[in-house]
């Protein structure tokens, strides 16, 4: 196994199958890769694109790297005061609205591919 799948399977309950359930879909997007960095689960194309973060009060939070750039139009993604990441955070696979994380991660998907990030992009609001 990789570092990627022991790291999801090394979590129990809910938050592993959060993990699981987010590692697949964002993998099955033509080109995605993964590896560990920072010690959690990033994803990219092009430039990273998302990472999965599991939460100390058993949630996993969907955090997109160029979330300050994505237009946040299902009003989901939280910056937290962050001034580029943004994110998603779930407790259990049942409250995930699936069609707009979906829209969320394609939006993602076509800036990685349409937008090359710069430090320029990083401070867009």
């Amino acid at each position: 196994m990789n570092a990627v799948l022991d790291f999801i399977y090394n979590h129990e309950g809910e938050q592993k199958d959060l993990l699981l359930y987010f590692h697949q879909m964002i993998t099955a997007n033509p080109g995605v890769t993964y590896k560990m960095s920072y010690r959690l689960p990033f994803y990219y194309r092009k430039s990273w694109i998302c990472y999965l973060n599991p939460t100390k009060n058993h949630g996993m939070e969907l955090a997109f790297l160029r979330g300050n750039e994505l237009s946040n139009s299902q009003g989901l993604l939280e910056a937290k005061g962050r001034k580029q990441v943004s994110g998603i955070t779930f407790y259990n696979l049942s409250e995930i609205p699936v069609n707009a994380v979906q829209e969320i991660l394609q939006e993602a998907l076509i800036l990685d591919e349409e937008i090359r990030y710069s430090w320029k992009n990083r401070n867009k609001q």
